[in-house]
This record gives structure tokens, sequence and C-alpha cells, in this order.
């Protein structure tokens, strides 16, 4: 059974025809959205915050479960930017209390809680990581424990009185593993009712998620309506594929962009997409027009070179994350890098142990992952030393300073005694 928790509503769309700030707020909405359930009270929502002035309540709820942020996560930090844009209210929540349950979300075990200095610590940085797509001063930061923790037994057993197990038990991941013997603990089963309930603390109007988080985000629906409030709305953003273009982007993976990398490196990796995946990654990643895309698709489809168009998607991204500058600076050493050029910024790199088997020296240079895949690189004529290819895995390299270079990106200047 899919996750189906209810999200019909008995309001009808309103007949009111909708003006023009409505028509574009909505239209920012559903750009690249998996869904917006229910459109039509969002769009009740939209012309009241017009004839009021009053802005909507946008939340986003993250468990600091990892320090780092990869452009995956920020697909739906760029809604919430797009929509703060738009004057409304963005409410950045930290589930410090419910990193201690753990989300299950995905996995088919149970999943270790962290403890509260590792929360806190991830939540400092994750945040800092957050402002660089979320404007800080229109944004509110809250932490679910400031409730959560309030609610105590007598609480929480009121809290868990207004849902079913049976409406628990149709999360995808839970009916997987109730079917097939494998264990679900009882604090797993309060995730989905804690999270929702910070729908009702916040009074959220909308709440955003990733399609993963569907069934929570409509627990949180649910749960408004049991306690006497108007209904959240609902959008899902979809999971962003990673550097190979088939998985979703993940660090286990090793196919994703970290937003703190250095901006030679993020430029180089957004150019290293496909030419059919730039174009989702336009959509969910880039701040341009929806017509600037399609103008652009357009110019690719009467014979612009691609690449031109994921340049300027590697800029604008680059520039987010560093500058300007920084985009322009990481274009030039791609091209130089292309050209056979050696690049400015090298990093400097001290080793002892002359002379040196090129395998291990590779890998000591953090050129490689390990030995034998340094190997192989010098097998496929991957490696060079200042500038010259090396050919002899049993090579063993002497005393002295040079470059070392592995593929078109990896560059080190390698001192070795």
């Amino acid at each position: 059974m899919s996750d189906s928790v209810s999200a019909t509503s008995a309001t009808p769309a309103p007949a009111a025809p909708l003006s023009d700030k409505v028509r574009e707020a909505l239209a920012v909405s559903l750009r690249g959205c998996a869904e917006l359930l229910p459109e039509a009270d969002w769009v009740k929502k939209l012309q009241r915050s017009e004839a009021t002035g009053q802005p909507l309540r946008i939340k986003l709820g993250l468990d600091p479960t990892a320090p780092d942020i990869h452009l995956g996560h920020t697909v739906v930090l760029n809604k919430m930017r797009q929509l703060q844009d738009l004057g409304h209210r963005v409410i950045f929540l930290i589930g410090d209390f419910t990193s201690l349950i753990g989300d299950p979300s995905g996995r088919n075990s149970t999943r270790p809680p962290l403890t509260k200095e590792q929360i806190e610590a991830n939540a400092q940085t994750y945040y800092k990581q957050a402002s660089l797509v979320l404007d800080p001063s229109k944004t509110e930061i809250r932490y679910n424990s400031e409730w959560c923790d309030q609610l105590g037994a007598r609480g929480m057993i009121q809290l868990a009185a207004k849902y079913t197990l049976a409406r628990l038990l149709e999360r995808d991941d839970f009916t997987k593993r109730y079917q097939a013997n494998v264990p679900i603990s009882m604090h797993e089963l309060l995730y989905p009712l804690m999270q929702g309930y910070d729908s009702v603390a916040l009074k959220s109007d909308l709440e955003l998620g990733g399609t993963d988080q569907k069934f929570n985000l409509l627990v949180g629906r649910a749960l408004q309506a049991e306690y006497g409030q108007e209904a959240q709305c609902v959008l899902t953003m979809p999971l962003l594929e990673g550097l190979d273009g088939v998985e979703k982007m993940s660090k286990s993976k090793n196919n994703y962009i970290g937003i703190t990398e250095p901006a030679n490196s993020m430029f180089a990796k957004v150019l290293s997409i496909s030419d059919t995946q730039m174009w989702k990654w336009f959509t969910l990643l880039s701040f341009r027009s929806e017509g600037e895309i399609a103008g652009l698709k357009a110019e690719v489809e009467a014979g612009r070179n691609p690449k031109e168009a994921k340049v300027l998607l590697a800029k604008e991204i680059t520039a987010r994350f560093h500058d300007a500058a920084a985009a322009e600076a990481a274009e030039q050493d791609f091209n130089n890098r292309a050209k056979g050029g050696i690049p400015d910024d090298l990093p400097e790199v001290s080793l002892s142990g002359a002379p040196m088997a090129i395998g291990a020296l590779l890998k000591a240079a953090n050129l490689v992952a390990s030995g034998s895949e340094g190997l192989r690189m010098v097998e496929q004529g991957g490696v060079r030393i200042d500038g010259a290819v090396v050919s002899d895995k049993a090579l063993k390299v002497g005393a002295g300073t040079m470059v070392v270079q592995v593929g078109k990106r990896k560059f080190a200047r390698v001192t070795l005694a």
C-alpha cells in the first residue's frame, strides 16, 4: 500500500478570478514540484494573503543527522527562497527532538539516534550552509524541542490518540518491514506523529519536503484538523539525481556536489552532468525564470552548443555558493585544464619515503582512493608527472618536487623526500 494519507478537502476551488499576483505565486509554487496538495486550498490561502497583507507561514523541517549539505538538499531550500522572495514567512525548523528518534524514511531497519551534542553541532553547520540559499533576515529559526519537550507522557498519549496504527502502517517502509518480519521499534512509529505535531505548534500554512517525506507531511495536515486548525497544504519536490544521472544525489554514492566544495571543483562537476540531465537541474537549481530556461533550450535545439548552456548553469551555481569572481576564475581554470594546462591553485603535498612506488605515491597524495586504483589509472594512461605520461606500473618515484596529475582534473605539487 502506498503512502496514502488523505489530502482531500471539502472546500471547493475558489470561483473568483485569480489576480496576477496570485497567478505568479501559484506558478512559482508549481515550478519543478512533484505534487502540491490540495492545489485549490493553496490558491485560497494565497488569495487570503493578498487580501489581508498577512504572509503565509512556510515550514521546512530538517533533522540535522549530517553536518554538510549537498546540491540535492538545496532543491527544497530553493523553493523556500522563491516563496520567501514573494513575501511569505519561512520557518526553518531544526528537528533536534525528532533527531533523537531518527526518521526511518526509506530504511528497512532502525536507525540509531544521535546524541544531543551531535545534533547541536550539526544543526549549527546546517543552518549556516542553508543561509547560502535562504535570506537569513527573513527566516525564522525554530527547534522542535521547544514544544516536544513540554508534551510529557500525558501529552504524548493524547497525541497518539489522534492517529491510528492502521494509518501509520500505510507508510511504505513500515508496510514492507512489517510484511518481511523486520523489526519496527515503537519509537519509530512516533516519528510521523511528532513531525506532524510540529505543524500544529507552528500553525503552518504550507510544509515542504522531498517526495520521500509525503506521508509525514500529510500526517501534519491530518493532525492540524484534529486540533481544530486550518490544515496546511503540502508541496513535495523531486529527489535530484546525482552526477551519475541515475541514483539520488548522495555522499554514500559519491555522486554529489557539496555546497562548501571549492569553486573549481563545483564548476567542473556541474559541467560533467549529461546534456539531458542539465534541464532538470536548471528547473530545480537555477533561479532563472522558466521563460529564460525555455529560451535556452530552444536555442540548443536549434543548434547552439549545449555546453554553453551548461556553463551558464555551472557559473550560476558556483557564484551562489562563492561569488561571481570565483565562478569566472573556475571557468578559466576548467578551460586551462581542458587544454592540458596546470591550474594555479595546486594543493601542496609533502611526503617521505623516496623512492616510492607510483601507486603508493598517488594514494598518499590523495589523488586516488587506493594504490590499486592508482595502478589502474597508470594502466589507462591517466597519470602524468611533470606533464609526461607514466606507463610503468612498477615505477619507483625518486626524491624531488613534481606536479602529479591523475585524469583531467586532479593535480598536486608533490615534494618527496
